[in-house]
């Protein structure tokens, strides 16, 4: 995917990801979110941090957590999930356009990480949501499939064969698991909300295992 329409469909899911938070209760803001641990406030003030967040932040919080990547996610994501709401949600429309990434963020990772944090918000909240495009989660998953570090995708999707539903692409050797290529991008996340729409043999052993 050419940057220029990555960074163009970035901004169109802070947009969409404004409108819901913005019709959020008190109770949906502190609601759990898909992430263990996290709440929706969290998710939602994490996922926008790269916009607003320089390099000595990120180097302060890596210290301050001895180097512990998850750790230093963590509380950085607590500690900015405890903002008032109305400043996380309005973040997402002064800085939907911002090109700034997080620090080691490299190709589609932006548009991979809005999209995802999206439907930790969305799917917890059983909240009506559009789909993902379908260029930008393919854009995802080549990615995920590529890079080890941090979901380590194709080591723990060894075995498998997945082939998307709705675009040209497949990726692994082994049990088939299809489906749309939304929840094969949520799958190589580690998270198995979408389990449900996925098919194949592979499919059935996944949700034995899970």
């Amino acid at each position: 995917m050419q940057r220029n329409r990555m960074w163009e469909l970035v901004a169109e899911q802070r947009l969409l990801l404004a409108g819901l938070l913005e019709g959020l209760d008190e109770e949906q803001w502190n609601a759990d979110s898909l992430c263990p641990g996290w709440r929706v406030r969290d998710v939602a003030a994490h996922a926008i941090a790269p916009a607003t967040t320089g390099l000595g932040t990120v180097l302060r919080e890596m210290i301050r957590t001895r180097g512990d990547f998850n750790s230093m996610v963590f509380f950085d994501g607590r500690r900015r999930g405890d903002a008032p709401v109305e400043q996380i949600a309005a973040d997402y429309r002064r800085f939907a356009t911002s090109q700034r990434r997080a620090p080691g963020a490299v190709g589609a990772t932006p548009l991979m990480d809005i999209m995802v944090h999206a439907r930790d918000i969305s799917i917890a909240l059983d909240a009506d949501y559009p789909p993902m495009p379908v260029a930008g989660a393919q854009a995802g998953a080549e990615l995920l499939w590529r890079l080890p570090f941090p979901f380590y995708a194709r080591r723990k999707l060894a075995g498998y064969r997945l082939q998307a539903s709705d675009a040209s692409w497949s990726a692994g050797e082994g049990a088939l698991v299809e489906g749309p290529m939304e929840a094969l991008l949520l799958l190589l996340t580690g998270r198995n909300a979408w389990q449900g729409r996925l098919d194949g043999p592979g499919a059935e052993r996944l949700r034995l295992e899970s």
